[in-house]
């Protein structure tokens, strides 16, 4: 799960009209060459993205969600020394909790029965197996959870109450992490003919060179990208409410609806693993800090910033308010899973399954890979994927608003998640076209003539 956007390459968005010309460019991943604005993107983002993250986690914490005074007090002339003063106590049990939390997610991996699933064939022409066991990995850390509080072994409230600090330990985690992946890339990489070397030491730290990292069975970019955030975020939730019913002797039916609907966002993408193993996440994307690091500091803290919110801000809903944010998430999800759903059918047919009741209709779209053989992919144009190019985004968007609505109107803190989500799908969505454009040509050309629309139709 990609979580900020990715710097775009440079001649992401050229014209390619040559067909011939197009087969002997790379059909996925980045570019090699780095230009001086592709640098500065990229130092900005290692700068301002974990200052941001702390910004925001101490916004809600020292200033009751305002994003406005930590910043105004600043101007005033309040010391930066000021605004967290460590507690040595709390770091050292923040820390051992994170630990234990890292390495019960990679037992788990490594143990937890599953089913095997395939990857999309690589550039070098590698078709990787994993370990779908995603799943009962998320029900078995939530079961140890609350039995753990229920056994007094940690109090549910744990994580908000180490908020701060588990915040400092996955910074740390994700740059060690990042690090690591660079590292092993350049002296011990799992497949050297699919990375990815630049001009720019900083350019590769931050994208990754190595596309599918491993040691033995156990793949990192998997691992990372979907389990060690998604997973934390419904704990970040549950331990919220915990704290919201500690305080006031009860929940209110804005953090049950967000914990419902986040709850089965998440549980819906592991009970769909294996079609995450098809995506840009995995099969496009390289493992550096913008993975490495987004999905260990990043996810687990800017896309649950709702929960913490609702604590200090108990909201209770209307009745035609629970009912509208209700209908917007019912309505994105019903799109999103269905939308995935056709996609996976068409793919699993061969283009034979109906949707709505008609044939799909496709273009047959031919490419060649690193490796020098043609391979053929069929291009869906019709059910949701007839309406716009990207409409299970679009369905991604209407989810992520509804989780954000339940905070009301009065804060912009909360509504952080889906202006960030609006940013990164927007980004991808250019991201993937040019990728398509590179790896298709004029069939990606002809394709684009019969679906207009990227998201909105008739809008965008």
């Amino acid at each position: 799960m990609a979580i900020f956007p990715s710097v775009i390459d440079n001649q992401t968005f050229a014209k390619r009209d040559d067909t011939q010309n197009v087969k002997k460019l790379p059909t996925w991943g980045r570019n090699n060459y780095v230009t001086f604005l592709n640098w500065i993107a990229v130092v900005s983002l290692l700068f301002l993205t974990p200052l941001l993250q702390f910004y925001f986690v101490f916004s809600m914490q020292e200033a009751d969600g305002s994003l406005t005074q930590p910043l105004l007090d600043f101007l005033k002339g309040r010391p930066l020394a000021s605004y967290w003063i460590p507690n040595t106590t709390k770091l050292i049990k923040a820390a051992k909790l994170y630990t234990f939390w890292t390495v019960f997610q990679i037992l788990c991996a490594l143990f937890v029965p599953g089913r095997t699933g395939f990857g999309q064939v690589t550039p070098a022409g590698h078709k990787l197996k994993y370990k779908v066991n995603g799943l009962n990995c998320y029900l078995l850390t939530l079961l140890v959870f609350f039995a753990g509080s229920y056994f007094n072994f940690w109090a549910p409230t744990i994580i908000y109450d180490y908020w701060i600090e588990l915040s400092v330990c996955m910074q740390v985690h994700g740059f060690l992490l990042a690090l690591f992946a660079y590292l092993k890339a350049k002296y011990y990489s799992s497949h050297p003919e699919d990375n990815k070397i630049s001009n720019s030491v900083l350019y590769d730290f931050f994208l990754g060179v190595e596309l599918n990292p491993r040691i033995g069975d156990f793949d990192f970019k998997l691992f990372y990208n979907g389990r060690i955030g998604i997973i934390l975020w419904t704990l970040v939730n549950l331990s919220c409410a915990a704290r919201q019913y500690q305080l006031y002797g009860a929940l209110t039916n804005s953090m049950v609806l967000l914990n419902i609907g986040q709850a089965v966002y998440v549980a819906d993408f592991f009970f769909h693993e294996d079609w995450y193993l098809r995506t840009i996440d995995i099969c496009h994307d390289h493992f550096g800090y913008y993975l490495a690091w987004g999905d260990t500091a990043w996810l687990p803290i800017m896309y649950a910033l709702q929960a913490p919110f609702l604590v200090r801000h108990p909201r209770v809903l209307s009745t035609v308010e629970c009912f509208l944010i209700s209908l917007l998430f019912s309505l994105g999800y019903l799109i999103f899973r269905s939308a995935n759903n056709q996609k996976d059918k068409f793919r699993a047919t061969e283009g034979k399954a109906f949707f709505f009741n008609q044939k799909p209709t496709f273009i047959n779209a031919n490419y060649v890979t690193a490796d020098g053989k043609q391979r053929e992919s069929k291009l869906l144009t019709s059910g949701w994927w007839g309406l716009a190019r990207h409409f299970n985004y679009t369905a991604d968007l209407m989810m992520s608003l509804s989780f954000c609505l339940v905070c009301g109107f009065d804060y912009v803190l909360p509504y952080f998640y889906f202006l960030q989500l609006t940013i990164l799908l927007v980004s991808r969505v250019f991201r993937d076209e040019a990728k398509c454009l590179s790896k298709y040509g004029v069939y990606w050309r002809k394709y684009c003539a019969k679906v207009k629309w990227r998201l909105i139709p008739k809008i965008f």
